[in-house]
């Protein structure tokens, strides 16, 4: 979801966009070039033993099957898929092993608190956090 702006990574913390401007871009969250079998192909063919995907970014939103909330890729209307399952079945059929990157961060979660980092936190006149 962060690619979506289209800008660069952070955005919502380098825009200050809130949560709730932020989830605009859920439904047209479409990942119609996510070819998983095709890139397994291409690290296997490149020699890699093993790949690393993100699972969940800072801004919250699951590319897997979660009951942890409903900001997840099985949601959105173009896409409604776990996207870590099929990843990580045709990483594996290639001979490749898996790993995986979780951020502890949750922008989008109610309970998270609003640490330094966060897009919502109070800045001074000069861009320094408060907090």
């Amino acid at each position: 979801m962060y690619t979506l702006p289209a800008r660069y990574g952070w955005v919502m913390r380098y825009e200050k966009i809130l949560v709730e401007d932020s989830e605009k871009y859920f439904d047209l969250f479409d990942p119609d070039l996510y070819n998983p079998r095709e890139w397994a192909k291409m690290a296997k063919a490149a020699g890699m033993k093993y790949a690393v995907i993100t699972t969940k970014h800072h801004e919250g939103f699951c590319l897997f099957k979660t009951d942890y909330t409903d900001y997840q890729a099985l949601n959105p209307p173009l896409c409604r898929k776990d996207l870590i399952r099929e990843w990580v079945e045709t990483f594996r059929a290639e001979g490749l092993k898996v790993g995986f990157y979780y951020s502890l961060l949750d922008w989008h979660h109610p309970d998270f608190e609003i640490d330094r980092i966060h897009p919502q936190v109070p800045k001074d006149p000069i861009g320094i956090a408060v907090r």
